[in-house]
């Protein structure tokens, strides 16, 4: 697996990598409603300027490859990306994802994982993983109307920021399954992707 850190787009939504030039409108997003990180695993108390610049450290190192998301107007409204890159063993993790309000419920997420799906699997990938805060229910049956399969729950897998214990619950897609994972996408985007 050689992934990539390229721009992906289509008619729905475009995924750039992540630069400064994107810290300013990504902090304004999170800054304006800090509620979004609720079940984030590092605090995002300091705004979100300092957690952009710690996640351009983490790509800098290889560790995450990050994209700032813009709807169809042009518009940055979150961000999503690949973390716990494993190459020698075909793996990769879409995480690290949120959204402003506004962008949230409709086509942005799932035009976004069609487009992080389809790349990984395109450059070698046979693994997917996404976990998520087991108390996280919205981000939960996101996760699971992509047509990832649910594959259990770690139990005290990472310390919260307020120091309490979270259970995270894991999913994964398998590149053997990404064809109709994939079609199924294509059909709840409209076709068009």
């Amino acid at each position: 697996m050689k992934l990539e850190h390229i721009t992906l787009a289509d008619q729905h939504v475009r995924l750039e990598p992540l630069t400064p030039a994107h810290a300013p409108a990504l902090s304004a997003l999170a800054d304006a409603d800090p509620s979004i990180f609720a079940h984030w695993p590092r605090r995002v108390t300091e705004g979100y300027a300092a957690e952009v610049d710690w996640l351009l450290g983490e790509q800098q190192a290889g560790r995450w490859l990050v994209h700032a998301v813009r709807d169809p107007s042009g518009a940055v409204v979150g961000q999503s990306c690949y973390l716990n890159i494993r190459t020698d063993h075909r793996g990769v993790e879409i995480g690290g994802t949120w959204y402003a309000r506004a962008a949230q419920g409709g086509g942005i997420n799932p035009a976004a994982k069609r487009l992080l799906l389809a790349h990984a699997f395109a450059c070698g990938a046979e693994r997917l993983e996404l976990k998520t805060d087991a108390r996280n229910a919205r981000s939960r049956a996101a996760i699971l109307k992509l047509g990832a399969a649910f594959e259990g729950v770690f139990r005290h897998h990472m310390r919260r920021p307020d120091g309490t214990w979270r259970d995270t619950a894991w999913y994964s897609i398998l590149a053997a399954e990404w064809p109709t994972v994939k079609t199924a996408l294509d059909l709840r985007l409209g076709g068009e992707s």
